[in-house]
């Protein structure tokens, strides 16, 4: 909703700040692009002075007939105004396609609300009083998680997912890290050949989540998945479209596209869609998966494996038990299958 207009400079200068704020902590790029369109969709909804209940989207035109008064200050924002948006949300249509909003975009709602709840604490301000509840969908949730059969076939894939050999092996050396390692997006773009310590069968994660460093442990396999990778075709990648500057700022990326320079993250999932096509398995297709499900998939088959949840934590760079325990549910819809 980032074309809906905001009056209030109040908001402007909030949803800016709070942009910033989730960029600096080191959010992925998704989440700090989608997350500030998400509270802004929120101000102007109090602008509107929630007049945007049972209407369309773009049809606001019976606003001002509304009584209810505009709220242009956090200050004045309470519980009641978040458990009206919140409704309104649940009845508003999916501007991508028919019907309403996934139980997982609603989740993303809030946690844009939360996120803003706890960026107004760490500057000082009380925050806004938030009394939701997540959505939960088995049935959607377990189409985002692979089996480790299906897992096995991504990796084949990798052996005809392109006619080059140095873009097959860069696809599953990516497996590997967004997989095995358990890797977000962004902590995938900015890994460097030195942070692949062969020697310790480890690989650092510099640049986690709210700049939280971690090591990864890594088994033979994927250590050699890396390592046919860099010594092999990684040096392929610097050709003669990459110029000098380019070529010295990306000198120590892991991951290097065909320009020679660091893969961004839509690169990486583009290659990502293109072993799911080799594969040529429908039901994987239909799974829809990002790169984020390779983390989801891996955290289950942890759990699977009755890897303590604890080491499941430290694994995926979580700063807290809670934010593991959702794969015990996963597990659990998993299994009912």
């Amino acid at each position: 909703m980032k074309h809906l207009k905001l009056q209030s400079e109040h908001y402007k200068v909030l949803v800016k700040s709070y942009k910033q704020w989730l960029d600096i902590l080191g959010y992925a790029e998704s989440t700090v692009y989608n997350l500030p369109n998400h509270l802004q969709e929120f101000f102007y909804f109090l602008e509107q002075g929630g007049a945007l209940r049972n209407h369309p989207v773009d049809d606001f035109s019976e606003r001002a007939s509304l009584p209810r008064r505009p709220i242009t200050n956090i200050n004045d924002i309470t519980a009641e105004h978040v458990k009206e948006y919140y409704s309104y949300l649940q009845e508003r249509n999916n501007e991508r396609r028919n019907g309403a909003l996934s139980k997982s975009y609603l989740n993303k709602h809030q946690q844009a609300l939360k996120k803003f709840k706890e960026y107004l604490q760490n500057h000082n301000h009380n925050g806004i009083h938030l009394h939701l509840k997540y959505e939960t969908n088995p049935t959607e949730e377990k189409l985002n998680i692979l089996t480790q059969e299906e897992i096995k076939e991504l990796f084949t894939a990798c052996s005809y997912s392109h006619q080059a050999k140095r873009f097959r092996l860069r696809d599953k050396a990516i497996l590997s890290i967004m997989y095995s390692c358990g890797l977000r997006r962004n902590e995938a773009v900015h890994l460097d050949v030195k942070d692949v310590l062969f020697d310790k069968e480890r690989l650092y994660v510099r640049k986690g989540k709210n700049y939280k460093e971690r090591f990864v442990p890594m088994n033979g396999y994927n250590l050699q998945v890396l390592e046919d990778y860099i010594f092999e075709a990684r040096p392929e990648f610097y050709n003669g479209t990459c110029t000098e500057r380019s070529r010295s700022e990306d000198t120590e990326a892991l991951l290097i596209s065909q320009q020679g320079r660091r893969m961004d993250g839509m690169s990486i999932a583009n290659r990502l869609k293109a072993i799911v096509l080799a594969t040529e398995n429908k039901s994987i297709e239909k799974k829809q998966i990002t790169l984020h499900t390779l983390r989801h998939s891996i955290a289950t088959h942890l759990l699977q494996k009755e890897v303590p949840l604890e080491s499941i934590k430290s694994f995926l760079g979580h700063s807290s038990l809670e934010s593991t325990q959702i794969y015990t549910h996963l597990l659990k819809t998993v299994e009912n299958e």
